[in-house]
Order: C-alpha cells, then structure tokens, then sequence
C-alpha cells in the first residue's frame, strides 16, 4: 500500500464514512487492483469464447448426457465458462488487499487512526465487496450475451428465461463473497504468499479431492465446500446431481466467509500490528 489516510475523531463527518473513504483511497491507489480487475476482465471474455466456441465445433462429437447438461442450463454453461479461471485473480486480489498493508508497514498507520480495529475491518470488507460485485456485473452482462450469441444455433437462451437474471446477478453475488472469502484468509495468514496459497488450494485442489471421498458422505463433504456451494448461484437451474439448491449453496459459502471474517477480526484485535 502507498497510501496512509489518518482519521481524526475530532472530524466532524460520521467515523464510518471516513473509513470507507480511506478504504476506497487505498485499494484504487494500489497497482495489484487495476492489474486484477484488467485479467478479470480479459480472461472472463476469452474463456467465454473460446469455451463456448469449443462447445458448438464440437456439438456433433459431444456425448449426449453433454449435450444434455448444456441445454438444460446454457446460462450456467456460458457464465461457468468464462469465470472459472477468472475467479482466480479475485482470489488473489482479496488476500492482497489485506497482506499488502502488512508487508509495507501500513497496518500501523491504519491501526493507530483506528485503535478500535473492527470499524477499519468492517469498511475494508464493505469497500472491496462493493467494488468486486459492480466490476463482476459490467462483466457479466456482456459476457453472457457473447456466450448466448454463439451459443445461439445449438442451445438457445435469453435474459428473460427463467432463473438467468438470477445467475448473471448471482455471478457478482459470489466474487464479492469469494473477495471476501479470500480477504479473512489473509487477514488470519497475514503473508500474501501464504494467504493466497491457501485460498487457491480451497478453490482448486481440496474441493475436487473431496470428490475421491467414497459414497454419500464424499458426495455431501464435496457440495458443501465453499467454492463448491457458492459457485451454484451463478446457474439459471439446480442441477440433477446438485444437492442444494442456488441459494442454499450460496448461504452455505456465506457462511463459511462468516466464519472465517470473525475468526480474523478476533486475531486483529489480539495480536500486534
């Protein structure tokens, strides 16, 4: 972080007003937030096309039960296409947004403006999730008509179809939760390394390992895992495999963030900057 923004209690302005405002001052002060955002972007917008391109050349070859899982939720496929991979730079940008400060110094500057610790966490959070949420919908948007205009021939699909407005809002609903995800993981690790290690082993390795788990309960453990759950906001439709349902899943990755926020915010208060 290259910016300090001291808050003096004797201002007249609402504490938590400007805290949101040092909050928004920093991150949009720091390169990682613009680099982030930009591979955001491009790698949503690749991946759609060239995953749901990849997904018409080969419709003739495709299995049936394939083909069947893209009809029966083209929304889901066109949106899974393209922020699967790119969920990642928001992995990395949550765990930064947060370890940044502590390996420049700068916590103790915030710390000392805010002694009572969990306002600061609070405003950090809001700010970064409202941030994560309005990029992933200016995003998602456009990134689903791409999808649906080649897509168009083999599995046709509209806004107005049931449950895609839903889906398209529920993909910002999860980057905002998985940035939020991401952030109490590097506030408890506090190494960015090791903060963003942690979070992309919980999104691409423990979660498909989990599928290895023998019978019922492997089938329970892999749909509760956090990723898991939260990425099924993002489909028009519950699938025929999936145990819950849209919302269910995306209550269950919020409270894993919950969990995970609150077991950061006690080691702010206790341990030294």
């Amino acid at each position: 972080m290259t910016t300090a923004t001291v808050i003096d209690d004797r201002a007249h302005s609402p504490l938590i007003g400007r805290l949101l405002l040092a909050e928004w001052t920093k991150i949009r002060s720091v390169r990682s937030t613009f680099w982030s955002l930009l591979l955001l972007i491009v790698i949503t917008f690749g991946f759609t096309a060239l995953f749901i391109g990849l997904t018409v050349g080969q419709w003739n070859k495709m299995e049936a039960p394939q083909r069947a899982q893209v009809l029966a939720d083209p929304a889901g496929t066109i949106l899974g296409s393209g922020f699967q991979l790119s969920q990642l730079t928001i992995c990395v940008l949550g765990v930064l947004v947060i370890t940044s400060e502590y390996s420049t110094g700068m916590i103790r500057s915030t710390l000392l403006a805010v002694p009572t610790r969990l306002p600061m966490l609070a405003a950090k959070c809001g700010v970064f999730a409202a941030l994560v949420f309005v990029v992933a919908e200016v995003i998602a948007f456009p990134s689903f008509f791409l999808g649906a205009a080649i897509l168009h021939a083999k599995a046709a699909v509209s806004l107005g179809d049931p449950g895609v407005l839903r889906a398209i809002i529920g993909v910002g609903l999860y980057l905002a939760m998985l940035g939020l995800f991401s952030m109490a993981i590097g506030a408890i690790v506090r190494h960015s390394a090791g903060g963003i290690t942690g979070v992309i082993g919980f999104v691409l390795v423990l979660a498909p390992l989990t599928q290895l788990l023998p019978g019922s309960f492997g089938d329970h453990v892999h749909a509760y895992m956090p990723s898991e759950a939260g990425h099924l906001i993002g489909q028009a439709h519950q699938g025929a495999k999936d145990l819950l349902t849209p919302w269910q899943g995306f209550g269950v990755f919020t409270l894993w963030t919950a969990v995970l926020l609150a077991i950061a915010a006690y080691l702010l208060k206790r341990r030294d900057a």
